[in-house]
């Protein structure tokens, strides 16, 4: 699992209330969308990450925000914490972690699929059921196009990369002409 022993702890700590509030999803959810405001906002994040400034004007700030967006108290009192603790820094790093331990109990693989084209959905729909019983485990795929595969596909499981694309297959094949030379 990827993520700082730090993110770990707190993206366990959020999981297990989460899951005793039988909230895991929703927590998620709000978890990711506040991520991705910060990732936005360089300001923002700037601004909640640096000590000098205080504290409560942090929380005063991150309280308004949240206000706005509608989170609940539990994913409020988290981000709150972090200010609080100094480690809004690693919300990125939790919500990565939060993730993988949400598809751990939902029994949930995230796929991440590279195409040279557009998949049909008769074709992604056999790749999915073939996935699934390769895991063994509910996929959710993430598919993208590179036409600088120019064939094949690139498929990538957790921290395993199968890679059938034509540009690696000539690119294998360059290689083992030049050590013929």
């Amino acid at each position: 699992m990827i993520g700082s022993d730090i993110a770990k702890r707190y993206a366990r700590a959020l999981f297990e209330i989460a899951r005793e509030e039988n909230k895991i999803e929703a927590i998620y959810g709000e978890l990711k969308s506040f991520s991705s405001l910060l990732e936005e906002n360089a300001n923002l994040m700037d601004f909640l990450a640096n000590p000098v400034f205080e504290r409560s004007d942090k929380k005063t700030v991150i309280g308004e925000i949240l206000q706005k967006t509608e989170v609940s108290v539990i994913t409020s009192n988290f981000f709150k914490l972090l200010v609080d603790k100094r480690r809004i820094y690693t919300l990125p790093q939790i919500e990565m972690c939060y993730q993988q331990y949400m598809d751990e109990v939902l029994n949930k693989a995230r796929v991440h699929i590279m195409t040279a084209f557009a998949l049909s959905s008769e074709i992604s729909e056999k790749m999915k059921k073939k996935l699934e019983s390769y895991t063994g485990k509910n996929v959710e795929m993430i598919i993208d196009e590179d036409p600088s595969l120019l064939g094949g596909v690139v498929v990538r499981v957790g921290d395993i990369l199968y890679d059938g694309s034509i540009k690696t297959q000539l690119t294998g094949i360059r290689e083992l002409i030049r050590e013929e030379i």
